[in-house]
């Protein structure tokens, strides 16, 4: 049975969350409306920048919008201001007929237009989970039966029930996400705004709240979708893009993700089945290119490969068959309890053991909780195990102790959430912050944060002064990295290094990083959500379950097992699931595709070679 932490019945929410006369759309004027809006950050020292430039917007009740755009684009900035958070700098923002300038009726319009935030911390406010959920419809005066009745069954649909008592500062990213989600539930709002909200979230997380979000919108709630994840975009009635605070266009799925090319220039992308459809449409113009699901994609590879048979021999080298070499990071026995001996006791770590050779690559896999950023934050230092050892380069950091900044600067580590180290005033201080300890000349401190800054793509000269309040998710996440790499780390540990960033950015990263570690020879451990970063970077992949450790192979081995991974409530790189759906219509293919280059081989093979043309051997690299 596949694992899925939000498991009540989705008539919970409906029940719960729908305002009488919400059930059944209806023609009526529209629910949010901006007109000729622009939206300027003021900066100390005189300067500005423009963030939203004259759009006009309208969401009639009960749509479901996604709002796409490259970081720094305004998609957040507008959303805030549909919120009410900011008041526009000009033009006029209606919400359910009310303008966002009348402070007096703040309440009204955020009660109407609830918000989950790009960084869920940021709108935590109760001391535990539960009063958290519970803040928002105390303050609208709901009864208490009813409050009550709204908590436990938000809480329960987002799969955090049991953590109900737990302070929030005890939660993981992605329990931190959740709970914001349940806490705009609970408000009943007209329409439901989700900045980035799955971000951080396992891949059956991800799809159980878009699923909620889908029946909340089917109920009448209308659903405003701010997501970097393309395929997240392509469920929706109607996509709006933006590029640098204006709409650049907007239209349904199929009619903006027609035209890749166009989408690449703004940053952006089509979603990752896509992107794979193109290439294969260029290999035998039968096989359609725009199209949004693995399944579409199989049916119509099927049809034009149809009695084309082929022998392939296993796909063998690349990921996963490194061998595992002598450790620079290794965990023995790690135990480690929050709030050991209270009623709050959790076990994050469970006599864990695990390695890392030097110069090696391990992805590390599992739901939200399971232990991964725990053990990450072991590895570097920042937590000490309560039994067991951490060792760095055969020492056990213990014996480290009055070391401890070396130590961090030899493992270097970049947080899930980039917030919490990105806290200087200015961006190029901020990434030379543990530089300055190492009493470097004034040009060779400047020539360190430069050649950082540009290996994650910010250009010195532009960022170095910007103030790090004025940067989007996706830049913050940008100079948090910047600050790591800029110590040259012997190894770096990465928790969701990419959450935040648009598909341009998201590509440009991986290849920076891939770069910096063939150049560099560190050590890498990569923790995300994203099956096909996991695919792309690393050798072999630890899968972490409650705080322990369910399965540690090569990557290919571990995307050979979907139903396994499937049941910890993770996924497969859409290739995988392509292959397996490309199976079952008949095709040939070998056990083991990883990348969508080697499926353009396979196919390309099965193409452009006669039936019974020689045994073709699978090489390639991934499609970007």
């Amino acid at each position: 049975m596949v694992r899925n932490a939000f498991s009540a019945p989705l008539g919970c929410v409906l029940g719960a969350f729908l305002r009488p006369g919400l059930r059944e759309k209806r023609p009526m004027a529209n629910l949010v409306e901006l007109h000729s809006v622009s939206y300027t950050y003021e900066i100390p020292g005189g300067r500005s920048i423009p963030a939203i430039r004259g759009v006009d917007l309208a969401i009639e009740p009960g749509e479901f919008v996604a709002l796409i755009g490259a970081n720094g684009s305004g998609k957040t900035t507008l959303v805030r201001l549909i919120n009410g958070i900011l008041a526009p700098t000009r033009g006029k923002v209606l919400v359910d007929g009310i303008d966002t300038r009348q402070k007096a009726l703040l309440q009204e319009i955020r009660r109407t237009a609830a918000m989950v935030f790009q960084s869920p911390r940021d709108q935590i406010v109760g001391s535990t989970v539960e009063e958290d959920t519970a803040f928002g419809p105390e303050n609208l005066g709901v009864p208490r039966e009813e409050i009550v009745r709204r908590v436990e069954c938000a809480l329960k649909e987002v799969g955090v029930w049991d953590l109900r008592a737990r302070p929030p500062f005890q939660l993981s990213a992605g329990q931190a996400q959740r709970v914001a989600i349940a806490g705009a539930m609970a408000m009943s709002p007209k329409i439901l705004i989700l900045d980035e909200a799955t971000s951080m979230l396992d891949p059956a997380g991800r799809k159980s709240v878009l699923e909620i979000a889908r029946k909340l919108n089917q109920g009448g709630m209308a659903v405003l979708l701010v997501t970097h994840f393309m395929e997240e975009a392509a469920l929706a009635d109607r996509l709006i893009v933006m590029r640098q605070g204006e709409i650049a266009t907007e239209g349904s799925p199929e009619e903006i993700f027609s035209d890749r090319n166009q989408l690449l220039r703004w940053g952006l992308d089509v979603p990752p089945i896509t992107r794979i459809a193109y290439r294969l449409h260029e290999l035998d113009r039968r096989i359609a290119k725009d199209v949004l699901t693995v399944d579409a994609l199989a049916e119509s590879a099927a049809k034009a490969l149809a009695g084309r048979p082929i022998r392939f021999a296993p796909i063998l080298g690349g990921a996963g068959d490194r061998p595992e070499g002598t450790a620079f990071l290794r965990a023995e026995g790690v135990w480690y309890v929050y709030m050991a001996g209270t009623p709050l006791e959790t076990v994050a770590l469970k006599g864990v053991d695990f390695s890392v050779p030097r110069g090696g690559s391990v992805g590390l896999m599992g739901g939200t909780g399971s232990g991964k950023s725990t053990l990450m934050q072991h590895l570097s230092g920042l937590l000490s195990p309560q039994k067991g050892k951490v060792l760095v380069d055969g020492t056990d950091i213990q014996q480290m102790r009055d070391r401890i900044t070396s130590i961090r600067r030899s493992v270097a580590m970049v947080f899930q959430q980039p917030e919490d180290q990105v806290f200087a005033r200015f961006v190029g201080d901020d990434v030379a912050y543990g530089l300055r300890k190492l009493r470097l000349s004034r040009e060779g401190l400047r020539q360190r944060v430069r050649g950082a800054m540009e290996a994650v793509g910010l250009d010195f000269d532009l960022y170095k002064d910007r103030l790090t309040y004025t940067l989007s998710g996706g830049e913050r996440r940008r100079v948090a990295l910047a600050g790591a790499l800029a110590l040259n780390p012997e190894a770096l540990l990465l928790d969701e290094p990419t959450a935040g960033l648009d598909p341009s950015s998201h590509k440009e990263l991986l290849q920076r990083l891939s770069r910096w570690k063939r150049e560099k020879g560190i050590t890498l451990v990569y923790s995300s959500h994203t099956m096909e970063d996991l695919a792309e970077m690393t050798e072999n992949v630890v899968v972490m379950d409650g705080g322990e450790i369910a399965m540690r192979t090569g990557t290919r081995e571990a995307f050979s097992h979907p139903e396994m991974l499937e049941s910890l409530g993770l996924d497969v790189p859409v290739v995988s699931r392509l292959a397996s759906a490309l199976r079952d219509r008949g095709i040939p293919l070998p056990g083991g595709i990883l990348t969508a280059g080697e499926m353009v081989n396979a196919l390309e093979s099965l193409i452009r070679r006669p039936t019974g043309s020689p045994t073709h051997r699978l090489v390639g690299s991934p499609v970007r």
